[in-house]
């Protein structure tokens, strides 16, 4: 029995299985994922009495650089790279992903690096933290899941060009194979970027920390990968899940598929945002001329990524009852999810807009919460859709639909109370720092009870997919 079991693990260990890889990435996601909504839990309770602190000052600072890191590089990016790993060469007519090993060594690097961002928070190290070794350890551990899920960019992108079967032309690919490909290309083309700054930062903590503010400056300088428009680029493949679920196995039109690959295209263009690392406010004040003059960026880098998902969504929604098929549970879970992702994307449009004052508030929270959480949704959804595909194993309609109106419950309860506290100015990233008129304590009840029904959520679907209710043939 014993020598099965390490057998078994074993095999798990070198896999180069591109199913195996895959489910190792998002295995992890998943369980970095509650230790973020955890975080979250504790950072609410904090602020229903903003007179007192439960836990000490310097364990909220790091609470909330884990919250950001985290739910950006511990589970949106690793969540859906690992999902792309193993679906991608099952709709190209690949035989397995690209650079089997180096998708393998990716998830290593990326598991590494998450362990030492982890480990470096716990010990006060992250952005704002008061250990400077630790600190070293919290930005070598963000380098290294930036080069791991590099690399499994890497393997996705190049199975779609290089190892697709020629009888998969890429006009006729099925929209999730598309939608991955522009998100592996996205991070390929954005994550140097990001690592750069890390190195840069990193190099002036160790020697001289002048140039770029020391542990302070890292929120500054790095800060970009954890937030808009960098996690537009992690959710562009929620467009393929939500196109291929609607579509019930992707039986598109070729009008209605090309119209889903412009969609996801015009999504992709918030990589402009994320390599430049500029956010472009649209600004009221000033003549007809500086308005207009501000509204062209704003609208190039935030409200075109807003377009692309508008035009998938609607697409899909037309594949759906063009098919007239059945009820298809998936379906709940992922178009919930999307609906999340794109509130998300919108109040990130809204605080862009200079006059709302958003920017710094809890409203940021809020954004970064609809689009982490709903990309968990759409997550969910896939993995039930493609249960058969990723380990022979399906889930009962029932539990697939309870999960995802639950999730989409948790999901509005642990953000939207954020939108609302924003608008009265509830500070970003603080337990102490806001005191307005109206429901404060019921807003951050209300938002912890949320995050803790997502941890339920989660754990729920980690079980039911262990131990499903039914097994089912391969497709």
């Amino acid at each position: 029995m014993t020598a099965i079991s390490l057998s078994g693990a074993t095999a798990w260990v070198v896999t180069t299985d591109h199913k195996r890889v895959g489910r190792l990435f998002m295995r992890g996601a998943f369980l970095c994922f509650i230790g973020v909504v955890a975080a979250a839990v504790a950072l609410g309770i904090e602020r229903v009495d903003s007179a007192s602190f439960i836990l000490g000052e310097d364990s909220i600072v790091q609470l909330f650089a884990f919250v950001r890191t985290g739910l950006a590089i511990l589970v949106m990016a690793p969540l859906f790279v690992g999902l792309s790993i193993a679906i991608v060469p099952l709709q190209v007519g690949a035989q397995t992903i690209a650079f089997a090993r180096l998708a393998l060594f990716g998830f290593y690097l990326w598991l590494i690096g998450a362990a030492s961002v982890i480990y470096s928070i716990i010990a006060n190290g992250g952005p704002s933290g008061g250990d400077a070794k630790m600190v070293d350890a919290y930005l070598i551990g963000v380098a290294l899941t930036v080069v791991g899920l590099m690399f499994g960019a890497i393997c996705v992108a190049t199975t779609v060009v290089a190892s697709r079967s020629t009888s998969v032309p890429i006009s006729q690919m099925p929209v999730y194979a598309w939608s991955a490909l522009v998100g592996a290309i996205g991070l390929v083309v954005t994550l140097p970027v990001h690592l750069s700054s890390i190195i840069y930062v990193a190099v002036d903590h160790q020697f001289g920390r002048l140039a770029f503010g020391g542990n302070y400056g890292i929120d500054k300088w790095v800060g970009g990968l954890f937030g808009a428009p960098q996690i537009i680029i992690f959710a562009i493949p929620v467009l393929g899940v939500i196109a291929e679920v609607a579509s019930v196995g992707g039986r598109m039109k070729s009008s209605l598929r090309n119209a889903a690959y412009l969609g996801v295209g015009i999504m992709s263009t918030a990589l402009l945002g994320a390599v430049t690392r500029t956010q472009h406010f649209f600004e009221f004040s000033g003549s007809l001329g500086d308005k207009f003059a501000s509204f062209i960026p704003f609208a190039l880098f935030t409200l075109l990524p807003l377009l692309g998902i508008l035009i998938v969504l609607g697409v899909s929604m037309l594949t759906f009852r063009s098919n007239s098929p059945s009820m298809h549970a998936p379906l709940v879970p992922a178009l919930l999810g999307v609906g999340m992702v794109l509130t998300g994307m919108l109040g990130n449009a809204v605080q862009m807009i200079s006059s709302t004052e958003l920017s710094g508030t809890v409203f940021t929270e809020g954004a970064a919460v609809y689009v982490g959480y709903g990309m968990v949704l759409v997550a969910i959804g896939a993995i039930a859709h493609w249960g058969s595909e990723l380990n022979g194993k399906s889930l009962p309609d029932t539990v697939v639909v309870t999960l995802g109106v639950a999730g989409f419950m948790a999901t509005v309860l642990a953000a939207l109370p954020y939108y609302i506290a924003g608008f009265a100015d509830q500070a970003a990233d603080s337990v102490t720092d806001f005191d307005y008129a109206g429901p404060q304590e019921l807003w951050n009840a209300a938002s912890s009870a949320g995050h803790a029904l997502m941890i339920v959520v989660v754990i729920t679907f980690t079980l039911a997919v262990l131990k499903p209710a039914k097994t089912v043939g391969a497709h």
